[in-house]
């Protein structure tokens, strides 16, 4: 029994972070097709989930929540093993790949559908949440107000699996889109050579 129990902590040691202790962080930042990329890019992000949160139907669709009338926010879900990457660094990763000035959107995608926010699931990222943009709005970083908002969490909606890595499933499209939609244009004037505050 003792040798079971020995070996069963040892094995422990050895599973993947998704069979370990995980969190998940939520972030709208225009379009989700865009934001799984960033985030997949980082050691310890375990997976990213299109989808929606923020309004008040349930299981709503592409098609309702593009229409801009059901208050959802497209949003992506971060699973992420935090011993290896912090939620700090999934700030970071998210305020630079947003346009923090857009009140009506992101890049080319307007409606509310489209606008920034974070989405705290805790009160250890809600504090860090709101640090983060405290220190982005002292530090003068950015001429313009800060429109990006730090709201309650709502559920969460995955969206549909035609959406799920996007990037991956139709490469070409996704870099038309991205390209004319001028993101990476505005990221870069946004934030080249920029040292975040936090």
């Amino acid at each position: 029994m003792i040798k079971k129990l020995i070996f069963l902590v040892l094995l422990a040691g050895f599973l993947p972070a998704t069979y370990a202790d995980t969190e998940k962080a939520l972030f709208a930042g225009g379009c989700f097709w865009c934001m799984e990329p960033p985030f997949d890019k980082l050691d310890g992000v375990i997976s990213t989930i299109s989808g929606y949160t923020g309004g008040k139907s349930e299981n709503p669709t592409y098609k309702e929540v593009t229409s801009g009338k059901t208050g959802h926010f497209e949003v992506v879900e971060v699973t992420y093993d935090p011993k290896k990457v912090s939620y700090e660094r999934l700030l970071k990763t998210f305020w630079t790949n947003i346009d923090p000035e857009n009140g009506k959107g992101q890049f080319c995608d307007r409606g509310s559908q489209y606008l920034s926010a974070i989405f705290p699931l805790n009160d250890k990222q809600r504090t860090a949440a709101r640090k983060s943009k405290t220190a982005l709005i002292d530090s003068h970083i950015l001429n313009k107000p800060i429109a990006t908002r730090i709201l309650p969490a709502s559920k969460f909606y995955p969206a549909e699996e035609y959406h799920q890595d996007y990037y991956l499933k139709n490469p070409t499209r996704y870099r038309y889109y991205r390209n004319g939609c001028g993101r990476d244009t505005r990221l870069k004037h946004l934030w080249n050579n920029v040292e975040l505050p936090f």
